[in-house]
């Protein structure tokens, strides 16, 4: 799973939206015979006067043609079982956001639709999300209980103190070995207390340039934000007001960054990258660790044997960052009462469906088996990892923020044109012009 911050948001906060969404239709099943309403039979009265009030609530994700299909089996579930709606998949794998923005635009936005972490906080901070905290606080039920949920996952789902999403789905990154490279140089397999350093000193060893062969493979992925945690850094700091990249945690961070970074001692040039293909070169059995999500294919493929192990600790933590994505409601739902309990079924149900269910109760080795078989072998690691995980924290000028920080901090320090201290401390003052 590669999603580098820079870009996953380029295509966000060019909204410049007129906020009219509308919202789901009443559906219509009167039996008709020449355009002539018929008499319903004694027995089906009752039924078709429940499907008259059954609301149509649409629903916009970017699943593919495999994920929609495993989708839609959950959604037929919840609507068999529904009594005031039915959900209606509107999937659109291409250009997702553009197409949703869009339609906010033009007053067609669906009444649920997903959206990836960094996309929460922008379209609430704009009114174009249904505020759910007071739904949400007197409901009941396990999984609108925001006690369950990890706090630094939901924390991408709320601001200003409300709530605007529910998480669906959390995935910690964790590290992929390929068990054949340490075997050929009889080199232990790394285990849950490797550090930094024996990271790095690995991943010398298992360099091989003559052979096509290095020891792991940044660009980007993961996320250095990963790194400044585990130093005890923030980006962004708590209270939104500072971005302290030039503290000493965050420089300490940035260097080991860049020293592992198309360092070709221990990691692929970028363009063998760019020529080989990122992830791919780990499947092809050219990279020996790998930095990927819980749910990421690389143990699935056919002749190649590999193992699981948390991310390396840090100078003061393990800090994992985990993808995350909410399901958000319109605001300008025609149907919130309908829309809100459409919400909830449907992340119960995706809950029992991806790895990880963000909610601590279900964040169990066993629950990630039952969604995911396959990744059994991985199940322990993954759970581990989910209890050390966060999101990337989100401000609603998202994009100006990641764009700086990209162009002034990593992309210069990748290249060599300037030291971690010097670039932080000059791009500080930038990124805080951006803060709330």
């Amino acid at each position: 799973m590669r999603r580098t911050p820079k870009l996953i948001t380029a295509l966000l906060l060019t909204l410049s939206l007129l906020l009219t969404a509308c919202g789901g239709t009443q559906t219509d099943s009167s039996d008709t015979q020449g355009g002539s309403p018929q008499p319903a039979a004694e027995g089906k009265a009752d039924e078709q006067s429940a499907s008259r009030e059954k609301v149509t609530i649409r629903l916009a994700t970017w699943a593919g043609a495999q994920e929609a299909a495993e989708l839609e089996a959950i959604i037929d579930e919840i609507n068999a079982e529904a009594e005031t709606f039915q959900i209606v998949h509107e999937p659109a794998p291409a250009d997702y956001y553009t197409k949703i923005q869009t339609m906010f635009a033009g007053g067609t936005a669906p009444d649920l639709l997903w959206l990836a972490q960094e996309y929460v906080v922008p379209y609430a901070a704009r009114g174009a999300l249904l505020d759910l905290t007071d739904r949400l606080a007197a409901d009941d039920r396990p999984v609108a209980d925001l006690d369950d949920y990890f706090p630094l996952v939901l924390e991408h789902a709320q601001y200003e103190g409300r709530t605007y999403g529910l998480p669906w789905v959390a995935q910690p990154v964790i590290v992929y070995y390929n068990m054949d490279l340490f075997d050929e140089k009889n080199i232990p397999y790394p285990t849950d207390d490797w550090t930094w350093e024996e990271f790095r000193e690995l991943a010398a060893q298992l360099t091989d340039k003559e052979r096509g062969i290095w020891g792991t493979s940044f660009n980007g992925w993961p996320p250095v934000h990963m790194f400044i945690w585990q130093a005890g850094g923030e980006v962004i700091s708590p209270d939104l007001k500072s971005s302290p990249i030039d503290s000493p945690e965050a420089i300490e961070a940035l260097e080991f960054y860049n020293s592992i970074i198309y360092n070709e001692e221990v990691a692929p040039p970028m363009a063998t990258v760019n020529e080989q293909g990122f992830s791919e070169m780990f499947k092809a059995g050219k990279i020996a660790m790998f930095f990927g999500g819980a749910s990421d294919d690389l143990d699935r493929v056919e002749g190649l044997r590999v193992g699981h192990v948390r991310v390396p600790q840090g100078p003061k933590n393990r800090t994992t960052f985990a993808w995350t994505a909410s399901t958000a409601v319109n605001a300008k739902t025609e149907h919130p009462d309908e829309a809100y309990e459409a919400l909830i079924a449907l992340t119960e149900g995706i809950h029992n469906w991806k790895i990880v269910p963000p909610r601590k109760s279900m964040a169990t080795a066993e629950q990630i088996i039952k969604n995911e078989p396959r990744k059994e072998s991985g199940a322990e690691t993954i759970m581990q990892a989910a209890q050390e995980m966060r999101a990337f924290r989100i401000i609603p000028k998202h994009q100006e923020w990641d764009t700086i920080f990209w162009e002034q901090v990593q992309e210069p320090l990748y290249s060599k044109k300037g030291t971690a201290a010097e670039l932080a401390g000059k791009a500080r003052a930038s990124l805080e012009e951006v803060l709330p």
